[in-house]
């Protein structure tokens, strides 16, 4: 019912910054939070963002906490997460997000119905 097509993965130095983008269509009104996930070869899918559909507030895990920031345009109906001081260790295959989920920051991936087809980001040293 949700579709989400992100774009802006691609190549670049540690230290660089990459601005990634979340276009989403259908059924968007039902949901409550938008998420940011990367999965590396032969580990977990993880969170790195979440925002609050209906408000600003965000939610961030350590290991991103400062340098990644994610934002939304209900005009345009995109969520995009800009990736700043990018190191090595943040090369995966980032996913955008939807959920319905009505409780504080999903953080677990199973709390999302909706996924994007993902798009690569690698950071070179």
């Amino acid at each position: 019912q949700v579709q989400l097509v992100e774009s802006g993965g691609g190549s670049v130095q540690a230290g660089g910054s990459l601005r990634l983008s979340c276009a989403a269509s259908g059924y968007t009104y039902s949901n409550n939070y938008m998420g940011w996930f990367r999965q590396a070869p032969g580990k977990e899918r993880e969170v790195v963002a979440v925002i609050y559909t209906r408000g600003t507030s965000t939610y961030y895990p350590d290991s991103v906490k400062g340098r990644f920031t994610i934002s939304q345009d209900n005009t345009k109906n995109t969520v995009s997460l800009q990736m700043n001081s990018l190191k090595p260790e943040d090369t995966a295959m980032y996913y955008c997000a939807a959920s319905q989920y009505k409780g504080g920051y999903p953080t677990n991936p199973r709390l999302y119905n909706d996924w994007g087809q993902g798009t690569q980001v690698t950071v070179l040293s």
